[in-house]
C-alpha cells in the first residue's frame, strides 16, 4: 500500500462518517414533530411542545452548520498539507521529538478550539439563551476556555510526555507502559476527580441537614449503602438543565447533586435519582465501565505499536521526516471506524445498566417517584421526546423516556 492510497481512505471515512451522521440527524428530525404516545402526553403542554419542538429544530439546523464547518475544515487541512505546514513550525522551537509533538499538538488543539470558538458561543448565549436555559456570563464561558486549556496543558501534555518517552526507551514496548499510566491515571480520575478537579469550575458544598439528607440517609441505611459524603454543586452557574452523578470508590465515593436537581424535584423524587445511582454502584456498572475502558485502551495501544514505526502513516498525511506525533494523527483517523463500532458496544451495555439500576430504584424504594423526576428533568430540559430508533441505536447510552417508564410500570 502507498502514502497516497492510505491518504484516499483517510479522506473516504471521513466523508462516509460525515454522511452517516447526517443521514441518522436527519431521520431523527422527521419525527420532531411526532404525536407524543398517550404515556408522555403529561410531560408538555401545547406550549411547552411547540418550545420543545422548535429547540430541537433550532440544535439540528445549528448541527449542520457546525458540522459542516467542521468536515470541510478537516479536509481542508488534509488536502493543503496543513500537518506538514505546523510541524515545521514546532520544529524550528526545538530538535527534542517530546517538545516538537508537545507543540505540534498544542497548536492543532488551541487552534481548533480558538475556531470553533464561535459557533460554542453563539450555542450558549443565542441558542441556549432563547429557550431560557443559558445562566452563564461572558467572563465564565471565557474562564472555563483559559481553564481548560491550562489542563489541556499539564494533564494531557505530561501524558503525552510521557508515552513518547516509553517509545523512545522501550520501542514496540511502549503500549504496555502507556496502557499502564492510562489505567492508573483513569482509575485516579475516578476517584479524585469530584474532589481535585471539579472545584476549578464549580463550588460544591455538603448538602444541609434537614429532611431530605434524612430521607437520603434514611434510605441508604435501608440497603446497606454507607454515604456520608452527598454534595450539592452549583450547576445553576451555568444552566437550568438539572443532573446528578455517583463518583469513587471505597471511603472516596460520593454523590453529587446539581442544585437545579434540588430546585426541580421534590424530596421523593431526589430520593429515587439517587436509588438509581446507588443501583449503578450495586450492580458494578462503574467497574464495569471502567475495567472495559482501559481494556480498550489497552487493545488500541497495542493496535498502534504495530504500525507506529511504519513511515506511512507519517507519510499519508503529507509529512516527509516521520514521527510519533504525526503517526498519532493518522493512526486515531484510522481507527475512528473501529471506536464507533465500540462506541456502539459500550452504548448497549450502557442502556442494559440502565434498566437494572431504574430496577434496582423500583424494588428498593418506588417507580412512581422516579417517572415523575424523570418527566420533569425531560420537560425541562425540552428533551427529544420521539426520536428515530435507529439514532437511538447508534448514539442514546439512555433508553428514550417511553422506554424507561414502560420498564418501571411493568
Amino acid at each position: 500500500m502507498t502514502s497516497t492510497t492510505l491518504f484516499y481512505i483517510i479522506i473516504a471515512i471521513i466523508i462516509i462518517d460525515f454522511i452517516v451522521d447526517k443521514v441518522l440527524d436527519a431521520l431523527n428530525a422527521k419525527h420532531f414533530n411526532d404525536v407524543l404516545p398517550k404515556e408522555l402526553q403529561d410531560v408538555y403542554d401545547d406550549k411547552e411542545y411547540k418550545k420543545s419542538q422548535t429547540y430541537k429544530a433550532t440544535n439540528y439546523k445549528f448541527g449542520i452548520i457546525t458540522s459542516t464547518f467542521s468536515i470541510a475544515l478537516t479536509l481542508g487541512f488534509l488536502l493543503l498539507d496543513g500537518f506538514e505546514f505546523i510541524d515545521n513550525v514546532a520544529r524550528t522551537y526545538s530538535e527534542n521529538p517530546i517538545v516538537i509533538a508537545l507543540i505540534f499538538f498544542g497548536i492543532i488543539m488551541i487552534g481548533s478550539d480558538i475556531l470553533t470558538t464561535p459557533f460554542s458561543y453563539y450555542s450558549t448565549f443565542v441558542i441556549e439563551e432563547k429557550f431560557g436555559f443559558n445562566k452563564t456570563s461572558v467572563k465564565t464561558f471565557f474562564f472555563d476556555k483559559i481553564k481548560g486549556w491550562l489542563m489541556m496543558s499539564i494533564l494531557g501534555g505530561g501524558i503525552l510526555a510521557l508515552i513518547i518517552w516509553f517509545y523512545q526507551v522501550t520501542g514496540a514496548y511502549f503500549w504496555l507502559y502507556a496502557w499502564g499510566l492510562v489505567a492508573f491515571f483513569s482509575l485516579f480520575m475516578n476517584m479524585f476527580y469530584s474532589k481535585l478537579i471539579v472545584p476549578l469550575f464549580n463550588k460544591q458544598t455538603p448538602l444541609e441537614s434537614g429532611s431530605l439528607r434524612d430521607k437520603i440517609s434514611e434510605y441508604a441505611n435501608t440497603v446497606g449503602f454507607k454515604l456520608d459524603k452527598i454534595f450539592v454543586i452549583d450547576g445553576s452557574k451555568r444552566s437550568t438543565k438539572a443532573n446528578a452523578y455517583f463518583s469513587g470508590f471505597g471511603s472516596e465515593k460520593r454523590v453529587t447533586l446539581y442544585d437545579t436537581l434540588i430546585n426541580d424535584l421534590d424530596e421523593d423524587e431526589i430520593v429515587a435519582v439517587l436509588a438509581h445511582e446507588v443501583g449503578h454502584y450495586k450492580k458494578k456498572h462503574i467497574i464495569f465501565n471502567l475495567s472495559a475502558s482501559i481494556l480498550l485502551t489497552g487493545l488500541t495501544l497495542f493496535i498502534l505499536s504495530l504500525f507506529i514505526s511504519n513511515p506511512l502513516l507519517s507519510n499519508a498525511l503529507g509529512v516527509e521526516v516521520p514521527s510519533f506525533h504525526i503517526g498519532l494523527i493518522a493512526f486515531g483517523l484510522l481507527y475512528s471506524p473501529i471506536s464507533e463500532i465500540t462506541g456502539l458496544i459500550m452504548n448497549i451495555f450502557s442502556r442494559k445498566f440502565e434498566y437494572q439500576a431504574d430496577n434496582y430504584a423500583k424494588n428498593t424504594y418506588e417507580a412512581e417517584p422516579l417517572i415523575s423526576s424523570l418527566k420533569k428533568l425531560s420537560k425541562n430540559s425540552l428533551s427529544n421526546l420521539t426520536p428515530h430508533k435507529t439514532y437511538v441505536f447508534m448514539h442514546y447510552s439512555h433508553p428514550t423516556l417511553l422506554e424507561r417508564i414502560t420498564n418501571l410500570r411493568k
